[in-house]
Order: structure tokens, then C-alpha cells, then sequence
């Protein structure tokens, strides 16, 4: 053993290039991975392992990891003893109900009775037991959405993005059971490494500097003086804007860091109010 963090993601799947993105904006330096089980950062002293997201929990839980990434839809169904450490913003899906194009379904006493195809058991279990709804659940490991056409279930319960697949299948979005994304997770007696819960520490200040960066955009403008108490009274800065004076005399640049969504909210009353040479430039990383 080297003593590096153990950190366990995706191997292959929809989580797998945004977990790498998040470590390189981290400022982790890492090797190509493709075929590659183990990775170990150039500049940092954790080892990737590469894995099938159904088993991070459990290795996680069992310490051969000792923290990882995955879907909060597998944190619940494989109900590991891990602690879920952060929410980390990519990866959003929900687990619904899909039923077909032609039925309704308003709310979860109508799922009485019905047999209804998952891949998720274990949540779909608990979702029915907290309605005090008595179901029969045919486990699926993949293409849940044919099942209806197929007659072997009445609904779908699984995860949706963007819905395409259900439609693809003459199904449509019903009730949600379950809203997940990317969770960063880690074994519980992480703490009792030393020298491992440093890193770990470390790695989380990068993590939170990158996860805030991105929420965020630096804006820079040039306004008239008179209009400058206007101008201030409508930036959301995250603290007060930077002001600057400019060779113009009439003129002062104004900076400030703002919430990434509420940039077209404003532009309009910023215009009006006489800024000019607006500008919007993302932030890699940001200490807050």
C-alpha cells in the first residue's frame, strides 16, 4: 500500500467524463485512463480506481476505497453504510414511473396491484411501503422501457433525464420517486487515517473552490460615475464589486463575481443604466 487516497468513479457511463473534468479542475494532473483499471495523480497523491458504478458503495463501505463518486440513485439502492460527504451538481436525473402514452397516473394509491418493471427494487420497495401501496416488482438489469410492450409489466420505474428513451418505447413521465445526482461519498472510519483525512481535507477545499467557481461568472463593465450607486444596487455580487477608475475621467471599470444564472436577469437594467463593454469570463477556480 502507498498510503495515497483511494478515490473509486465511473469506469464507463454518464458520470464518468464529468467526475474526471471535476478532478482535473481540481488541478489534478491524470494519465489516460482508457483501458486502465488504476490511475494514480501525477501531483496529488490519490490513486483513481476505475469501476462499475453499482459497486462503488460497497467498496467505499468496505474500505478498498476510501471515498468515491456515484449516483445518489445507487447510494439508496445499494444502501451502503457510507457517509454522502457532497452534492456535487452534474449528473441530475430522477427515478420515475413510466406508463403508457394512453394512461394516467395521479398519484400513488393507483399503483395498487399493478406489476411494474425496475431496476431499482430496493427504492421502488421503499417508495411503495411509505404509500402503503401493495405492488408486484419485476427486477430488470437493462432496457426497462420495453417491458410494457412486452406484457410483462404495467409500468416502468427508472431513471429519466430527458425522457426520450420512454417516448422512444410509447411511454411518458408520471410520478417521481427518487431525485439523485453525482454524490461524493466516503468510508466511515476515513477519520481515523491521518495522514489519509489530510489529503481527503485538501481534496474537499479543491473540490468546494471548483464546485463554487462554476456557479459563478466574473463580470466586467465600464460605467459613468453618475450612474455607479445604480449600477451597484443591481449587481448580485458575491461581495462588494471592485470599482477602478479609467483614462476616461467620466468612466470607471467595474468588477465583480456573480451568480452564473442571474446574468441575463440583469443585463437589460445594466445597459440602461449606461454600462458598456460588458463582459462575462468563467472562473476555473474560486476561495471563498
Amino acid at each position: 500500500m502507498n498510503g495515497n487516497l483511494k478515490l473509486a468513479i465511473q469506469k464507463k457511463g454518464r458520470l464518468t467524463e464529468k467526475s474526471l473534468d471535476l478532478l482535473k479542475n481540481c488541478g489534478l494532473e491524470i494519465d489516460s485512463y482508457k483501458e486502465r483499471l488504476f490511475v494514480s495523480a501525477r501531483n496529488f497523491n490519490v490513486d483513481i480506481l476505475f469501476l462499475r458504478d453499482d459497486d462503488i458503495p460497497e467498496y467505499v463501505q468496505d474500505g478498498v476505497a476510501d471515498i468515491g463518486i456515484v449516483g445518489g440513485n445507487v447510494i439508496e439502492e445499494k444502501n451502503s453504510e457510507v457517509n454522502r460527504v457532497r452534492n456535487l451538481g452534474f449528473g441530475k436525473c430522477k427515478l420515475m414511473f413510466g406508463i403508457p402514452e394512453e394512461e394516467s397516473l395521479e398519484n400513488p394509491a393507483e399503483l395498487q396491484d399493478k406489476v411494474i418493471a425496475t431496476s431499482y427494487p430496493e427504492i421502488l420497495n421503499k417508495y411503495l411501503d411509505k404509500n402503503s401501496v401493495s405492488a408486484k416488482i419485476i427486477e430488470i438489469s437493462g432496457s426497462v422501457e420495453i417491458a410494457p410492450t412486452l406484457g410483462v409489466a404495467d409500468y416502468v420505474c427508472d431513471i429519466v433525464s430527458t425522457g426520450t428513451t420512454l417516448k422512444m418505447n410509447k411511454l411518458k413521465k408520471s410520478l417521481t420517486v427518487l431525485e439523485s445526482q453525482a454524490e461524493l461519498i466516503a468510508n466511515k472510519k476515513l477519520s481515523e487515517n491521518l495522514s489519509k483525512i489530510n489529503l481527503f481535507n485538501e481534496l474537499i477545499s479543491r473540490i468546494d473552490s471548483a464546485l463554487t467557481a462554476k456557479k459563478s461568472k466574473y463580470l466586467m463593465m465600464n460605467v459613468p460615475g453618475e450612474s455607479l450607486d445604480s449600477i451597484s444596487k443591481i449587481i448580485p455580487s458575491l461581495k462588494s464589486p471592485t470599482i477602478m477608475p479609467l483614462a476616461d475621467q467620466e468612466l470607471f471599470a467595474v468588477h465583480a463575481v456573480i451568480p452564473a444564472d442571474r446574468f441575463w436577469q440583469i443585463v437589460e437594467d445594466l445597459k440602461a443604466n449606461g454600462a458598456s463593454g460588458i463582459l462575462l469570463l468563467p472562473i476555473e477556480n474560486m476561495i471563498v
